[in-house]
């Protein structure tokens, strides 16, 4: 049984019903304490590279090719993507973003990667 993914706004209140909160910027959310962020884990390391967040800059007609692209990016980081699955266990997850945009986002396209994996 793969784990429950969940997305959510860093910025939304947190929720015991997150489970494990892992941010999945690249970037620490502006304005933001740890301690009022309530992250578990910071996996910037599987975030989108710099050069693809610019790149993107939330365009709704970018958002397919930015998928492929980040999904490019994630097939050649196996430690990276191991490390997360390691990282978010069996329970329930939460996936935290920083980012305005709440449906065409990095964090949408990571569950979308991790759900199709294997």
């Amino acid at each position: 049984m793969k784990t429950k993914i969940r997305i959510k706004r860093v910025y939304d209140e947190p929720a015991a019903s997150d489970g494990r909160r892992i941010l999945v910027d690249r970037l620490w959310p502006r304005g933001l304490t740890k301690e009022k962020a309530k992250i578990d884990h910071w996996a910037k390391d599987i975030a989108p590279s710099n050069e693809l967040r610019k790149w993107y800059g939330h365009d709704p007609a970018k958002w397919d090719e930015f998928r492929k692209r980040y999904f490019a990016e994630l097939g050649k980081n196996k430690a990276g993507v191991n490390a997360l699955v390691e990282t978010m266990g069996k329970n329930g997850v939460t996936f935290v973003y920083s980012s305005t945009e709440r449906t065409i986002n990095n964090a949408e396209a990571l569950k979308l990667y991790m759900e199709r994996r294997p």
